[in-house]
Formats: structure tokens, C-alpha cells, sequence
């Protein structure tokens, strides 16, 4: 009996040890998995990010030389044109308006009759000055014989001298008259001639703000029209105040250049030269007002409008130039990628001095006639391998010289 029980219990034993090895033994199989996938996918990723190193292939690319060529200094601004004069039409003398010799809107040169007044009494006023002339000519003419009698008179002492002197008084004071009269003709005529409103420039004309029949004062502060002189016009900008001195150098020697586009368009860009300089800095935003005249013969700048303006301040003869595609950023800064003779990559620093356009211009880093990669930079990597044949990963094109 006691044989038996100690044979159940050695089975006992047998079986939960057998139990607990079998437990252990899938615990350890299921931690070991996880480790093996991160194994795996660390390998997965170091493959990856090889870039064509391990055996994915070399990475199609497009590249491109890097240019010298001569590149402009050019600072931007929003400008405001601005017409050459700006005239407002006023009457200098009061009276019914007559004629209007113009339409609104219409181009008017200068000398050019635009309004005419009732001229009648104006006309009367110069026939009145004259009938006074007349007058007083005439008893000038009495008094200038009477005073050649008094004076011989005076030699014979047939006259009193307080006579003579009395003659000699009016005959003066008549040819005074004469005087004071000539002056009245001509004022008289001035105000005539004022009848007859001409334009002093030519220009653009604005809207009619009286019409025919109206009263019309010298003194009224609404203007009869206004007219602008649209050709040439200027632009008004502002630059920072710490280009001042490189303005002030140019604009001292040969003038600055500037290129004018009309807001929202995409025409051709306009030439002008600035023929102004402020002279004091705006202290409320630390800038200097310029302005620039352009002969506008077409007419594509107008008035009042809100222009595009660029401004060239110098030009680096022998700038490095590539395309803005080809400049990759990094923590460390501004890098581009170079291609080596083995067909790898190298990833390179580089000092940006300017963006024009599309266009970067590098100050250091980069040789002239040099082969850098402007796409396909995602999947490279330092030393990745590259190939430059067939479709996007073809040669690439040099920028075109600049102008």
C-alpha cells in the first residue's frame, strides 16, 4: 500500500515538472519575438535610408552645373505713382460759364482752350477805361498849351508866378491821369482775356464739376476741373534706411535703376530712374523716401495706382548662381548636394547671399562648373549612389544667363 502511494506521488511530480517546463518554454518563445521584429525592422530601415548603398540601386536624380554670371542687387518695394503736375482749374474772374471746349477724361495739351466765359461785360469795362483815356487826353493836351502860354508869359512878366505854378500843378496832374488811365485799359483787358480759360500743361483731364450756364467765381474753392500730367509720372517708394548709404553713393554717380509692374499684372516689367531722394529718414519707420520718374508714353502707369517696384542697387559681376530647387535646408543650416566622379553625393554647407527670382545666389561653398543635384534630394543620403539617365532623373539644365 505505502508502495503504491509513493508511485502516484512520483507521477505527480513527474507530470508538473513536465507542466512547468512546457509553461516556460512558451514564455520564452513569445518574449524573443518582439526583439526579432525590431531586429528586423532596423535592418528594414538601415536598408532603406542606405539610399541605393545596400543593394535598393542608385537613386534617380536631376542635376544641374553651377553658373557664374553677372546677378543684380535688387531691393523690393510697393510704390505709388504719382503725375508729373497736378493743376486744378480755377476762373480768376466772375462770370456766367459760356462754352466747355473739352469732354471729361479727355487729353488736353497745353495752351488748349477749355472754358469760355461770358465776355461782355468785361468787354464793356475795357471800352469804359478807354472813353476815360480819351477824356483825360484831351484836357491834358488843354492844360499842356496853356502851360506853354504860361510860360512865356512868366518871361514877359505878364504872369503871376503862382499862376504859372497853378498851370504847371494841373498840367501835371493830367498827365498822371493819362497814366492811371493806360494802367485801367489794361487791367480791363487782363480781365478779359481771363474769359478765355487754356490749360498751363498737358495732361489727362478729370470730371467736369460745373457745367454751361453755371455762375462761376474767382474766389470759389471747388475747382472746374482737374488735370493731371500722366506722361512722364513718378513712382514714390520707401527703402530701409540702412541702404541709405549705398543709395545715396549710386544715386550720386549714375542714377538708380528701377523696374515698375502695375499691381497684378504680368506684362513686361517698366524702366525708370530715380530723380529724388528725401532728405530725412521717416524716424516712425526707419525708412527713405525715393521716387522715381518714368516717361510712361504708354501709359500703363496711372495715377494713384499701387505699383510693383524693384531696385537695383548694384550688380556682382561674377555671382554663383543655381537654381533655388537645388538649396536643401537642415538644422545646421543652408546645404546642397554635389555630385562626385564615382556618380555619389556629397552633402555640402553653403552661404546663401540673395534669392532673385529662381535663382540663389551662393556666396560660399560651391565652384563654378560644378554638378549639384536640384531634385530627387528626398531620398539621398551622404555617399548614396545616384544615376542621372532617363526620365525626371535626367541631365538637367544650366540657368540661363541672366540679363
Amino acid at each position: 500500500m505505502r508502495e503504491s502511494a509513493f508511485s502516484f506521488c512520483a507521477l505527480v511530480v513527474v507530470c508538473a515538472a513536465a507542466i512547468v517546463s512546457s509553461s516556460c518554454s512558451k514564455g520564452a518563445a513569445t518574449t524573443s519575438t518582439p526583439a526579432a521584429e525590431a531586429t528586423g525592422a532596423a535592418a528594414a530601415r538601415g536598408g532603406r535610408a542606405a539610399g541605393g548603398r545596400a543593394g535598393g540601386g542608385p537613386v534617380p536624380v536631376t542635376v544641374t552645373t553651377v553658373v557664374q554670371k553677372p546677378m543684380a542687387v535688387n531691393v523690393r518695394a510697393v510704390g505709388n505713382v504719382e503725375p508729373a503736375s497736378t493743376v486744378s482749374i480755377r476762373a480768376q474772374v466772375t462770370g456766367a460759364l459760356e462754352t466747355v471746349n473739352f469732354k471729361e477724361g479727355d487729353d488736353v495739351e497745353a495752351g488748349q482752350l477749355l472754358f469760355t466765359l461770358d465776355p461782355r461785360p468785361f468787354e464793356l469795362a475795357v471800352r469804359q477805361a478807354e472813353v476815360t483815356l480819351a477824356r483825360d487826353t484831351s484836357q491834358w493836351k488843354n492844360a499842356d498849351n496853356q502851360l506853354t502860354r504860361s510860360v512865356e508869359m512868366l518871361a514877359q512878366g505878364l504872369v503871376a508866378p503862382a499862376t504859372h505854378e497853378a498851370t504847371l500843378a494841373t498840367a501835371n496832374a493830367l498827365k498822371g491821369a493819362l497814366a492811371t488811365d493806360q494802367v485801367n485799359i489794361d487791367n480791363a483787358k487782363l480781365q478779359l482775356q481771363y474769359t478765355k480759360i487754356v490749360s498751363p500743361v498737358s495732361g489727362r483731364t478729370g470730371a467736369l464739376l460745373v457745367h454751361t450756364g453755371s455762375l462761376v467765381r474767382n474766389n470759389d474753392s471747388t475747382p472746374l476741373v482737374v488735370i493731371n500730367q500722366v506722361s512722364p509720372v513718378f513712382v514714390a517708394f520707401s527703402v530701409p534706411a540702412r541702404l541709405l548709404e549705398q543709395v545715396r553713393t549710386t544715386h550720386g554717380h549714375q542714377g538708380l535703376k528701377v523696374m515698375a509692374v502695375p499691381a497684378g499684372s504680368t506684362a513686361a516689367p517698366i524702366p525708370g530712374v530715380v530723380t529724388f531722394m528725401d532728405n530725412a529718414v521717416d524716424v516712425t519707420s526707419d525708412t527713405i523716401r525715393l521716387k522715381a520718374s518714368f516717361p510712361n508714353t504708354d501709359r500703363r502707369l496711372w495715377p494713384g495706382a499701387f505699383v510693383d517696384v524693384t531696385l537695383r542697387l548694384s550688380e556682382n559681376q561674377a555671382a554663383l548662381v543655381v537654381p533655388n530647387g537645388a538649396v536643401q535646408p537642415s538644422q545646421q543650416g543652408p546645404f546642397v548636394y554635389v555630385t562626385k566622379p564615382d556618380q555619389t553625393v556629397e552633402a555640402r554647407p553653403v552661404t546663401v547671399a540673395w534669392i532673385e527670382g529662381n535663382e540663389t545666389v551662393v556666396a560660399s561653398g560651391l565652384a563654378a562648373g560644378e554638378t549639384i543635384v536640384v531634385d530627387g534630394q528626398l531620398r539621398l543620403t551622404p555617399g548614396a549612389r545616384i544615376t542621372t539617365g532617363g526620365g525626371r532623373g535626367g541631365q538637367g539644365q544650366a540657368p540661363q544667363r541672366g540679363q
